[in-house]
């Protein structure tokens, strides 16, 4: 964390003096007034130049994808980290070489990064940021992944008149199960289990 305390004749003009001296903007700092200073008689006796110290924030999708970056360099995998905020949501998506290797079988190794990446955008505690790491469009063939399993199971939870069980899942491929199923009329999903080993299960 860097910070400055600078001068000027008014406060405003104190904190842009910081501001380029930081070569920042005004969205990426605290500002603490050490002084407002004095006007003083005919804007010259008795002057008293404002002080303030200017602090620059950490950024945290910043330290988020620095943190990606030592994680999968530790695991011997060259990648490419592209991050998007939409409003409180940040997607890193990630490409390289052995990409399978931060996937995982059946994405478990990209959502424990997912996991951990997420309290490392959340450790100031300033905003909370939902987050999803891809890796190649790997999120989206895992979704019609997990939509056609849900339409099978359910086929087969009704052909058997029994409740069905999934494998554990983390809880936003839960979700996906739960609104494939949720406009049936012939079936019903919830949840079941602690984590890390709830499931969904479906029955008729």
């Amino acid at each position: 964390m860097r910070e400055v305390t600078a001068t000027g004749q008014t406060v405003d003009e104190a904190v842009q003096s910081a501001l380029e001296q930081l070569n920042t903007s005004r969205d990426q700092v605290q500002v603490t007034i050490i002084d407002e200073g004095k006007k003083g008689i005919l804007g010259v006796f008795g002057a008293k130049r404002a002080i303030v110290k200017v602090t620059l924030a950490n950024n945290p999708i910043q330290e988020a994808e620095k943190y990606i970056k030592g994680v999968v360099k530790n695991m011997n995998v060259d990648v490419n980290v592209t991050a998007t905020v939409e409003d409180n949501h940040v997607t890193f998506d990630l490409s390289g070489e052995k990409i399978a290797l931060l996937i995982g079988k059946r994405g478990q190794t990209l959502n424990a990064l997912q996991y951990l990446t997420h309290l490392v955008v959340n450790k100031e505690g300033n905003k909370y940021h939902t987050v999803t790491i891809d890796a190649e469009g790997y999120r989206g063939r895992r979704k019609e992944t997990l939509e056609g399993l849900a339409l099978r199971m359910a086929d087969k939870a009704k052909r058997m008149n029994k409740k069905v069980a999934l494998e554990p899942m983390p809880a936003y491929e839960r979700k996906i199960i739960h609104s494939v199923l949720q406009d049936k009329d012939d079936v019903s999903t919830y949840s079941d289990g602690v984590e890390p080993h709830r499931h969904v299960v479906i029955k008729p």
